[in-house]
């Protein structure tokens, strides 16, 4: 980028006044985007005040609007729902109930507010925001301010954060909240399914979502259900029977248990609701299964928040503070909201109008409609369970004689089993022959491949590691042994999952082209580790769950110091050279400090962190903790920080040093893992056919450009398929790292939460965009 940064330290917040409230239901994550929001608002010298109770304290007024301090966050990063309180409010629906919170928000000079909720609760203070003059000059009349304070807070600002578990608003990709309600959908799940397979019984399980199908079709996704009733997209007539028979067909190729999922808002075509009992009796009655009902209910809203609902609602909040100190009075109010992997802010009404399209679509029985208006992130994800769940009759499938060989390189990583499963699937329904390889391109070499089908993958989604086996070993010593096996089964193209081995071995592949015109195929890395090290991709297959391992284990030991009073932890976290999971995990676990590779510390800021944390133990937090990335440097080991700190702290705090190890690798696959892995999965498979179409001449695959060999990865916004030479240029690779790291960006935002002075660049942020309507085609290319 050649524009000049923008640093924020010229936003100043003095004089300011933010109030901050969350309103409507409850969402996981409501209490980091408050931290946030406080924390920043103090850091730009703007006083923060609690409105407590949703609109309902606004109206009330008194003790329900407080000012806050620094202290008043700590501690609420971890725990679900919002400890500010929401509650449904009458009484601000009506022009009296606006007034009094005018007069009550004026009373403390409060022009900016800051809304956490879904889209009533936001379209309640657009229109609050409205009237605000008028409310003023009423209030004036009324002798109850004077005309100097209609004159002084003239005008309201107003910022939005979407809190919601159903991720039923438009124009954002994850609303707060939904993150964690998958983690606790999963979770229910995995349990039910062992209990399932020993019965073999079939279960209907009703999630959350009674105009959005968003919760359940993400779920019925990434945990490989057999059926999914969602209202944007009702069932053909007759569905009953299609049901019944993809149900038996599955019980005939000895599935041992059927799950179907329904969201609370199912629907027919022609708009009867479809409930998990009308389900169940149906099941019973026609096959006789042995079926069991379970509703999820609150379950759902409960429990922490997952990592990814965090840094997200931590990254909103510090947006949202830097655009009500940008706001003017002709900007209109907006929602600070997530784009890919970018924060973007969009006029509030635009995104309110268009959800509010959606149901009227659905009402009308306009259900394509509908589907394309939820955005392409929803489009995508309903087209690709559609073509993971329904295998057509092989008298359908169309016949291309390509083999397509799929492997695992380097260590495993939690997802990788979604992306085999995908691709097996996708390139089944597109035609080919699909091959596994056991054990990488070791067992590549002595001819550990076979033929793999549609069942055997069954069930694969929610397993962690890897079960075709993974290997580091890198392909340049067994080149000829692969040449041959490619010749031998007749391999037409590679698909190869991995990290930063996987990328390098399709670059020694590219460059043995000369030598072995076998590697003269369509080659596609999927990029999975924990690490996130991988060049030309913003994120990896399997750090959302590493992370998620690091965060919980983060939680667990701040509350064993909290017990025990002036204590710091030292935790040292995975990556290799990259700072991705330390940093990333600082922010989410609301760490003290995090030191990485890339961003080099010496003696003087180790001296600045402690004397930091001696100065925060005179407050009420008496505890500290720091993560330390495994590679950080060779000198300052996790021991010698740990005795530096140990002997600095002497009297005022003691130390605690952990090391996570191979715990981050392993587990069940995080929603956000499982469904990143079957979508990006699917979506290299048909670039593959595709790529096999145009390089098949005179009976045979021939493809030797640079653009055969790419990497499918994640840029800001879309997916991109980029060749691996043309990624060098981009690599460090003695320390295994991209040479340019998004993630280094939101490094400012972990130590501004944890008090530290900092300069942000905010050139990405501040523009307002509008609602994009995306053409149907759109969703077939760039979206995630």
């Amino acid at each position: 980028m050649d524009h000049q940064p923008k640093f924020f330290e010229n936003l100043s917040g003095t004089g300011k006044a933010i109030g901050v409230l969350t309103s409507g239901g409850d969402a996981q994550g409501m209490n980091a985007a408050v931290r946030a929001v406080v924390r920043m608002g103090i850091y730009v010298k703007a006083k923060v005040y609690f409105v407590y109770e949703g609109y309902q304290g606004m109206v009330d007024g008194g003790d329900n609007i407080v000012e806050v301090s620094w202290e008043s966050v700590s501690s609420i990063l971890q725990v679900g729902g919002t400890v500010i309180g929401s509650a449904r409010c009458k009484a601000f629906r009506t022009r009296e109930g606006r007034l009094q919170a005018a007069y009550n928000l004026v009373q403390r000079g409060i022009t900016n507010l800051c809304v956490i909720g879904g889209d009533g609760s936001l379209t309640g203070a657009n229109l609050f925001r409205e009237e605000w003059s008028g409310l003023l000059e009423e209030l004036a009349q009324k002798g109850k301010i004077d005309e100097e304070a209609v004159k002084k807070y003239a005008y309201l600002n107003i910022v939005g954060m979407v809190g919601s578990i159903d991720n039923d608003f438009c124009g954002t990709d994850m609303t707060i909240g939904t993150d964690s309600a998958l983690h606790r959908i999963i979770e229910v799940v995995d349990a039910i399914m062992t209990t399932a397979q020993s019965h073999q019984r079939t279960f209907v399980l009703e999630v959350m979502g009674r105009h959005c199908g968003y919760l359940a079709l993400v779920s019925a996704l990434a945990c490989g259900a057999d059926w999914v009733f969602i209202p944007e997209y009702p069932p053909e007539e007759g569905w009953e029977d299609s049901m019944c028979v993809k149900l038996s067909e599955n019980r005939a190729r000895k599935k041992r248990l059927n799950i179907i999922i329904v969201a609370e808002g199912a629907i027919d075509c022609h708009n009867k609701p479809i409930t998990s009992e009308k389900v169940k009796d149906l099941v019973v009655q026609r096959l006789g299964f042995d079926t069991r009902v379970t509703i999820l209910g609150h379950v759902q809203r409960g429990g922490t928040p997952s990592a990814f609902d965090r840094i997200l609602a931590s990254r909103m909040g510090v947006e949202a503070v830097l655009a009500l100190l940008e706001a003017t009075p002709d900007t209109p109010a907006c929602v600070v909201s997530l784009s890919g992997n970018q924060a973007v802010r969009l006029p509030l009404m635009e995104c309110v109008q268009m959800t509010q399209e959606v149901q009227k679509a659905m009402d009308e029985g306009r259900f394509v409609e509908a589907v394309r208006l939820r955005g392409r992130n929803f489009e995508n994800n309903l087209n690709t369970y559609k073509l993971l769940s329904h295998k057509k009759p092989d008298a359908e499938l169309p016949k291309t004689n390509f083999n397509v060989a799929v492997l695992n390189v380097g260590a495993p990583a939690a997802g990788m089993n979604a992306a085999v499963r995908a691709a097996v699937r996708v390139g089944i329904t597109e035609g080919h022959k699909m091959f596994a390889v056991i054990d990488g391109f070791e067992g590549f070499a002595r001819g550990k491949i076979k033929e793999i089908s549609w069942g055997d993958v069954g069930g694969w989604t929610g397993q962690g590691g890897s079960i075709l086996g993974t290997k580091r070993t890198l392909p340049a010593k067994y080149l000829e042994k692969i040449a041959d096996q490619m010749r031998t089964n007749n391999i037409n193209a590679l698909m190869v999952i991995g990290g930063f081995e996987a990328y390098e071995s399709c670059l020694q592949l590219h460059e043995a082209r000369s030598r072995f015109e076998e590697f003269c195929v369509p080659i596609c890395v999927l990029p999975a580790t924990i690490s996130n090290n991988v060049p030309g991709t913003d994120f990896s297959i399997g750090a959302d769950t590493a992370l998620n391992a690091i965060v919980e284990t983060c939680d667990r030991i701040k509350q064993s110091a909290s017990g025990t009073k002036r204590r710091v932890f030292i935790i040292e976290t995975m990556g290799g050279y990259c700072g991705y999971l330390a940093n990333m995990g600082a922010l989410a676990a609301g760490a003290d400090a995090a030191y990485i590779f890339e961003e080099q510390f010496d003696i003087r800021e180790l001296q600045a962190n402690v004397e930091h944390l001696t100065e925060k133990m005179k407050t009420s937090i008496q505890r500290g903790l720091v993560l330390r990335n495994e590679n950080s440097n060779e000198n300052y080991t996790t021991d010698f920080i740990y005795q530096l700190y140990s002997e600095e702290g002497k009297g005022v705090f003691d130390c605690r040093k952990n090391v996570l190890g191979h715990m981050q690798q392993g587990g069940a696959p995080s929603p956000f893992d499982r469904n990143f892995g079957t979508k990006i999965s699917a979506k290299a498979m048909q670039w593959i056919s595709k790529k096999l179409k145009e390089t098949y001449r005179k009976g045979k695959v021939f493809a030797n450009t640079d653009d055969s060999v790419c990497l499918l990865g994640i840029r800001r916004r879309n997916l991109v398929f980029q060749p691996v030479a043309e990624l060098k240029n981009e690599t460090d690779f003695i320390h295994r790292i991209p040479k340019e790291q998004w993630w280094l960006k939101l490094r400012p935002l972990m130590k501004i939460l944890a008090k530290y002075k900092t300069s942000y660049d905010v050139s990405d942020s501040g523009q307002l965009e509008h609602v994009a309507r995306h053409s149907p085609k759109e969703a077939e290319t760039g979206a995630i």
